[in-house]
């Protein structure tokens, strides 16, 4: 019997160290914020024991989650409600530009140098700066073509507009970015993921409750790689470059495992007010482009 589809991608999750709290930001941000934004925490218990991962493990999560200003919680009687908190959104809806719509800068030869000092400071930013797609070349220096929004953790840092000749411009990149692992980790997610996608290709449907487990996986692993992706102008991009490929793989996957994953949120997914509202609009506008 051939193995299940999502056998070696639930195998890899497992081997990753800290996993569960990750998981559950990717669950809010793909799944619960186009509903809403509000889940019960019995609904990311019945979600997270897909994965057969404890409930003590999955409510110290939450909770860390939350002491560390991604989560905020309410209370309703004895049930515990699970929402992003403000930070913690602010730092989602902008990923979320990067995974579901991004948006590759048209050749420039201009960059945006931020210079960050020692201390607390820096390591706030240090984080945000990443998902934004900076590079730093040096300790305390981030770089971005020109264009790239700032996030607000790094918005006390010194800004600097640098204009560059395409030597330069390329010296600099090379220094800020590593985009050959960058590269491989894009094929690495085609190599898991293919399988999924053979299966779906072949008219397959999954249950509801893989098909959920699927898709905050698939945009779980994808996240993680396309956050790491400058999204540099074309003029500035190694040969072969592997994103358009995977970005296309992964919106066809998506877009086969929507229905039955909303049908799994749709019986399981509740809310303050009740049973989670229906998705927005969107929800249907990610990947659009495609």
């Amino acid at each position: 019997m051939a193995p299940h589809p999502l056998a070696r991608i639930v195998s890899r999750f497992k081997r990753e160290p800290s996993r569960t709290g990750s998981l559950i930001i990717t669950f809010h941000g793909d799944a619960i914020l186009p509903r809403g934004g509000s889940v019960w925490l019995g609904t990311l218990l019945q979600f997270l024991d897909l994965l057969q991962i404890e409930g003590g493990v999955v409510r110290t999560a939450a909770s860390r989650l939350a002491a560390d200003g991604w989560l905020a919680r309410d209370k309703a009687g004895r049930k515990s409600f699970y929402r992003l908190a403000p930070a913690g959104r602010a730092r989602f809806e902008a990923a979320i530009a990067h995974v579901y719509a991004p948006q590759p800068l048209p050749a420039s030869d201009r960059f945006e140098l931020i210079l960050i000092g020692n201390g607390a400071e820096r390591e706030a930013a240090r984080d945000a700066l990443d998902e934004a797609g900076f590079g730093s070349p040096l300790p305390g220096v981030w770089v971005a073509p020109a264009g790239t929004p700032v996030p607000d953790p790094a918005s006390a840092g010194i800004r600097l507009d640098a204009l560059l000749q395409r030597d330069a411009g390329q010296r600099l990149v090379a220094a800020s970015w590593d985009l050959a692992r960058t590269a491989e980790a894009y094929r690495a997610f085609l190599k898991l993921f293919a399988p999924l996608a053979d299966w779906i290709a072949e008219g397959a449907e999954l249950a509801p409750e893989d098909a959920i487990l699927a898709r905050v996986l698939l945009i779980h692993h994808y996240r993680r790689v396309v956050l790491h992706d400058p999204l540099l102008p074309p003029d500035l991009l190694p040969p072969a470059w592997p994103a358009r490929e995977a970005r296309a793989f992964c919106a066809r996957i998506y877009r086969a495992l929507l229905p039955a994953s909303e049908r799994w949120l749709d019986v399981h997914g509740e809310c303050l007010a009740g049973p989670l509202p229906p998705a927005g609009a969107g929800l249907t506008a990610r990947f659009v482009d495609l």
